[in-house]
């Protein structure tokens, strides 16, 4: 695995700089087949991102854009990863349409997710059993070690073969539909993006601290714990672009 840590003086260039690298990983992909993949998170972080991204010329029709996790609340609501990412980018930019896989939230959890397998299945013309190969999957880290809807203690943390489920999130008393391991192992490049002094200690923790996927699931794909095979760990590219607040205790 190929792990890189850039750190930056403020939120803001961080997460500019995470929209440039990821940019530059989309052009190559399209430049090799034609087009690109794409996995966002959502949060408060990528904002500054989303909005280099809507300020950027870039061949947007190129890109298929699915979402990493998303919260089980309409599309329209203030919580909504996608209406984050729509409002500051995708509708500014004028992204097609008919390249936005978003999670259709609005039909409850279960139903969600299996709306939302299907689309990835159909969009990757994969096969039951199958995993999709994002080119790109963007990845954020919870204060309390969580990635994507993936949160400490969570059972799916062990599955390897399930593309995406509805979890119940217990600390704050909400489904959430997310990605699971296997997707996220499967990535040959993962941009984390990292912000905040409420993420220090977590951060040392992930980076340097013991390997520990229950306790710390933002471990998954960032860190080698045997998962998958060597020569897809030999490939993986895994970058973190982090604030000095978040790199304070590195």
């Amino acid at each position: 695995m190929n792990s890189q840590i850039l750190s930056y003086p403020d939120a803001v260039r961080a997460a500019e700089a995470c929209a440039g690298h990821i940019l530059g990983l989309l052009r190559s992909a399209i430049e090799t087949s034609g087009q690109a993949t794409l996995a966002i998170s959502g949060g408060s972080s990528p904002k500054p991102m989303f909005a280099a991204w809507a300020r950027a010329k870039f061949p947007w029709e190129r890109v298929q854009l699915f979402w990493v996790d998303e919260r089980v609340v309409p599309p329209t609501g203030a919580r909504s990863n996608f209406k984050l990412a729509n409002d500051t980018w995708l509708g500014p930019a004028k992204f097609p349409l008919a390249n936005i896989h978003r999670v259709l939230a609005e039909l409850g959890p279960a139903s969600a997710a299996e709306r939302y397998v299907q689309e990835i299945r159909t969009c990757f013309g994969i096969a039951e059993g199958e995993l999709p190969r994002f080119d790109v999957i963007h990845r954020g880290l919870g204060p309390d070690g969580h990635t994507a809807s993936l949160f400490p203690g969570e059972p799916l943390i062990d599955d390897r073969s399930g593309i995406a489920a509805a979890v119940w999130v217990e600390k704050f008393q909400q489904w959430r539909v997310t990605l699971l391991p296997g997707v996220l192992l499967a990535a040959p490049h993962t941009a984390m993006l990292v912000t905040g002094a409420d993420k220090a200690p977590v951060l040392r923790e992930v980076l340097q601290g013991p390997g520990d996927l229950s306790r710390l699931p933002a471990q998954i794909a960032t860190r080698d714990h045997g998962e998958a095979a060597r020569d897809d760990v030999d490939r993986r590219e895994v970058t973190w672009f982090v604030d000095a607040a978040a790199a304070a205790e590195l």
